[in-house]
């Protein structure tokens, strides 16, 4: 179709569910998280936790003549980490795989 086009766009890697499975509370290192997914996009110090915080984004945008309709949506996975180094809890969010093309720019 002329006039019509579907895009899309990525900022970071996606989390393979398998290196995510790695991380074991009470026995990962920060060097274990460091080599499975590489420098954080953010690390936070709270109430005596360090915090590896990993972002992806995800975009998908439909074009129809002068309509458009932009979808975005992001993965986050946060490492938490006792004064040791240690892991203590990991928190994943992912929301990516329910992003969908949308060409029509109205409704769901």
């Amino acid at each position: 179709m002329s006039g019509c086009a579907v895009v899309r766009g990525e900022v970071g890697k996606p989390f393979p569910e398998d290196r995510l499975a790695g991380l074991q509370k009470g026995i990962s290192t920060r060097q274990d998280v460091a080599q499975r997914f590489g420098a954080p996009d953010e690390i936070v110090q709270a109430n005596g936790h360090e915090i590896f915080h990993y972002r992806r984004y995800d975009s998908k945008v439909g074009l129809l003549l002068f309509m458009s309709r932009i979808n975005v949506a992001n993965d986050n996975l946060w490492v938490f980490m006792n004064q040791q180094g240690i892991v203590e809890d990991v928190v994943y969010g992912n929301r990516t795989d329910e992003l969908s093309f949308q060409v029509w720019p109205f409704g769901d």
